[in-house]
């Protein structure tokens, strides 16, 4: 009986045209790639994430205002401003799935009015960042295109060792060396020249890159520091 059992089922598996058979193994086999796929892309989604962290180790309270560019979703809830009062720490997350890029001016001297002694205008210090989504490359730099206010850098953490992700901006008080006919309120607005001398890592001009290259994919955290000498 079971041999018999047996023959049957072979008979039928014999019935079974070569071309349905064939075609019943590619669409098994391609089902199968595309979950890997799935598989693969969804949990490199999962393992990426950047936090975007700012920290002020200056002696004073800065209020750092985050804006996004123009077709980029905010990241800071409740609005654009942050308060952080000496060794304040904010963390704030980028939208993994699409990326993030935007600046982030540090303003010192802000009344509840929302009004600042400096940074709501020309000369302020400006960090730009640029994260693209599923852990893709990082670009960053801290610009003195505007002037100077407030002692800026940019950290990266957490990322490959084989990777080239340096720190840069300007960590040198630029306001106590700032030449008289340059100051600016609390700011400078100095030439590009004595900026770059103060600054190598910062870029002091539209065209300017720093002087340490940078190829940094995926980094888990991009800190900015506010008197990081402090």
């Amino acid at each position: 009986m079971v041999i018999a059992l047996r023959r049957h089922a072979s008979v039928r598996r014999r019935c079974i045209h070569p071309s349905i058979r064939g075609g019943i193994m590619k669409a098994s086999m391609a089902f199968t790639v595309l979950a890997l796929a799935v598989v693969a892309v969804s949990g490199a989604a999962a393992a990426w994430t950047t936090t975007f962290t700012m920290h002020n180790l200056c002696p004073y309270t800065v209020w750092p205002l985050v804006t996004p560019n123009a077709g980029q979703p905010a990241i800071v809830t409740g609005g654009a401003t942050i308060r952080l009062d000496p060794n304040g720490l904010a963390s704030l997350a980028f939208p993994a799935s699409a990326g993030w890029s935007g600046r982030v001016v540090p303003r010192t001297g802000c009344t509840g009015a929302a009004t600042c002694a400096t940074g709501d205008a020309p000369p302020a210090t400006v960090a730009q960042v640029s994260v693209n989504a599923a852990g893709g490359l990082a670009e960053y730099s801290v610009s003195l295109v505007d002037g100077f206010n407030v002692p800026a850098t940019i950290t990266p953490h957490a990322f490959d060792g084989s990777q080239t992700c340096p720190v840069l901006g300007c960590a040198a008080d630029i306001n106590a060396a700032c030449p008289a006919d340059a100051r600016v309120g609390a700011g400078c607005r100095a030439s590009p020249q004595f900026f770059k001398e103060m600054c190598p890592e910062a870029r002091t001009t539209a065209t300017d890159v720093e002087a340490t290259p940078q190829k940094c994919f995926g980094p888990g955290e991009l800190k900015v520091v506010f008197c990081p000498t402090n």
